[in-house]
């Protein structure tokens, strides 16, 4: 889903430290211009451009593959599949070809069917149970091929790989996944459908997104060129399509939702199909998306992020391919790396690292080597030692700490569960309320919460994880205190910690709430205070107050009635240092980053008028709210 440019720095660089060999180091490219890049690969590669693989049906997808002159034997190919525009290669994208090829890998890169030279209808995730498996068919079948294959990619380049996992394609010997959340389904607690909904709440990014990806009436190349006629076109004319800007931000307010884009003069596409599903329509299951009903059938590394789009459903989805076939080597070689970085920056890890406006410190970590240790470990003969069997299985990022842990599991086994508590005295409004937050659970008399939400005055989201999202959000650590000085925003703050406390796991919020609307949001916000009042963003979770008793089940609230709500949950790793407070914001928006519940009871997608809601957040006994953290003790 990232811009295509950034994706392809990130992995250009990554097979500029990689080795085809566990002895012979090789040279570096540090410093060469694209005519220097050319001249390499012309000595040091053939190249076919412009291929038609052709898929089952017919339809031909377009693809380069890149070749060593010199190699002897049979290749191991890296493949990168991709919906973004690949036709000029040049800057990253070719040095990436040239290394891959020094690096003694056939490299494979194939645009999605429906994309700029591709042939055929595109869908989100490009048909990875049938394209992405014809593809690595067709490429294990080449006279050039050694029958292995590891798919490698960042966001839209590792989503398609999730359902092809659990395949079984005897080709398919390892595979390296960044950021690949939009490609998961449903993976326990989290039904997100591939990002589109946390908590039954659908996410915006995906209306700027599909502005600039899905494309009905994009321009395609008459039907029987010749390869060498396609590669020529593809000199001067990239099949794109350059569409008019939009302000996202101003644009995102525009109700009904379902116009968001037929409103900008739009075909009927992709967008008006998926906002009308619900979280728990059919339709998710009969596409490309991978849900925990599905095995896991192949070693796979990841990577993932602290201030990405769904480091929860990441998170889940590297428990369920260890624990869905434990005893195969698949389900014994699950390894994940956790960055403090937002979407798709693992190659950007390094000295003085801001996310945000937080300096995580130090965060260098040998993303490039780690890649193609990985890869010479599945694909090459004779080279198991190039990724030990030692490795620890997860590496994360100890925010706050500024130190890079490891564990065998996540969370980590030394992990044991806390609960802190909300409570006031009925004022918890506001940065300069009375919420607190604390271990001990609420006694008798304690005075419920109330706030007053209003979808046309919403919550102003700032920072967290998100990407993709036409500049409606900026992904970090940012200073909360903006909206905390709302009234319409509860802030429950712990007294400042004695001693250093490490949370590294899932945190759980579970809210016994209120309200005079037949349906309205909460959502829930988890701050790191700082002794200066810095409050920066760890992690938030938002919940559809009718999806309640899951998402099967749509149920309206009854005016004064309580309810109890377990939101979907956050993970972070992060240690909240002596004298930080913790502080836990409650609200019923965070938008843009959330589409506004109008609180009609109604359907939010095609209404266009809204009404207030008064909320309510209760903490007595048997109704006490609170967050679980998973937490290390001390040593």
């Amino acid at each position: 889903m990232r811009n295509l440019r950034g994706l392809v720095a990130t992995v250009a660089i990554a097979a500029m430290l990689s080795s085809s060999s566990l002895a012979a180091p090789q040279p570096s490219f540090d410093g060469y211009g694209d005519a220097a890049l050319h001249d390499t690969l012309a000595k040091g590669a053939t190249v076919e451009s412009k291929l038609l693989m052709p898929m089952r049906d017919g339809v031909g997808l377009a693809t380069d593959v890149y070749l060593p002159k010199d190699a002897k034997g049979p290749l191991p190919t890296i493949f990168w599949r991709t919906p973004y525009d690949y036709n000029k290669v040049t800057g990253s994208l070719l040095r990436l070809a040239v290394e891959a090829v020094n690096h003694g890998y056939a490299f494979v890169i194939q645009n999605e069917r429906g994309r700029y030279f591709s042939e055929g209808k595109y869908q989100i995730l490009g048909y990875p149970r049938t394209d992405g498996y014809d593809a690595l068919t067709w490429i294990s079948q080449q006279p050039w091929s050694n029958h292995k294959v590891g798919t490698l990619g960042c966001s839209s380049s590792a989503e398609w790989q999730l359902a092809l996992a659990g395949q079984k394609h005897p080709a398919l010997a390892a595979m390296v996944a960044m950021s690949a959340g939009a490609g998961i389904g449903r993976v326990g607690p989290f039904e997100e459908q591939g990002n589109w909904y946390t908590g039954g709440v659908p996410r915006t990014l995906f209306i700027p997104w599909l502005y600039g990806v899905d494309n009905p009436l994009r321009p395609t190349l008459p039907a029987g060129l010749d390869q060498a006629t396609r590669a020529h076109i593809g000199t001067y004319n990239d099949l794109g399509a350059a569409k008019p800007k939009v302000d996202w931000p101003k644009r995102i307010r525009h109700l009904p939702m379902i116009d968001m884009l037929t409103g900008l003069g739009e075909p009927s596409a992709t967008y008006e199909q998926f906002i009308v599903r619900k979280p728990n329509d059919p339709a998710w299951f009969q596409g490309g998306l991978y849900h925990d009903s599905d095995g896991w059938n192949v070693p796979t590394l990841w990577f993932n992020a602290w201030y990405d789009v769904s480091i929860g459903p990441n998170m889940a989805l590297f428990n369920h391919a260890r624990e869905a076939s434990p005893d195969s080597p698949a389900g014994q070689n699950q390894y994940a790396v956790i960055a403090p970085m937002p979407h798709c920056q693992y190659f950007n890890l390094g000295p003085d690292t801001v996310v945000g406006e937080r300096n995580m410190g130090d965060t260098s970590f040998d993303t490039y080597g780690v890649i193609f240790s990985w890869f010479d470990r599945w694909l090459k003969p004779d080279a198991a030692a190039a990724f030990p069997a030692t490795t620890p299985h997860v590496r994360y990022y100890m925010m706050g700490e500024n130190k890079w842990r490891t564990a065998a599991e996540w969370p980590p086994k030394a992990a044991a569960p806390m609960r802190l508590y909300l409570h006031s005295h009925g004022q918890a409004n506001s940065l300069y309320g009375d919420g607190k937050l604390s271990a001990v659970a609420p006694t008798a008399g304690e005075v419920s919460d109330r706030f007053t939400y209003d979808p046309l005055n919403p919550v102003q989201t700032i920072g967290g994880g998100d990407c993709c999202n036409g500049g409606m959000v900026t992904a970090g650590a940012f200073d909360q205190r903006l909206v905390e000085a709302r009234q319409d925003v509860l802030v429950y703050t712990s007294d400042p910690l004695t001693a250093p406390m490490d949370v590294a796991g899932w945190v759980k919020p579970v809210l016994f709430v209120s309200s005079d609307a037949k349906d309205t949001d909460f959502a829930v916000k988890l701050v790191d205070v700082a002794p200066d009042g810095t409050a920066y963003i760890i992690g938030d979770t938002i919940l559809r107050a009718r999806y309640r008793n899951g998402m099967d089940h749509d149920e309206r609230m009854k005016p004064g009635e309580s309810y109890r709500l377990e939101l979907t949950p956050m993970t972070t790793g992060i240690r909240f240092e002596k004298g930080h407070r913790i502080r836990v914001e409650v609200t019923s928006s965070d938008f843009p980053k959330f589409a506004r519940n109008l609180n009609t009871g109604g359907d939010n997608v095609t209404e266009a008028q809204a009404v207030v809601a008064r909320n309510v957040v209760h903490h007595a006994p048997g109704r006490g709210s609170f967050l679980e953290f998973s937490v290390i003790p001390s040593p």
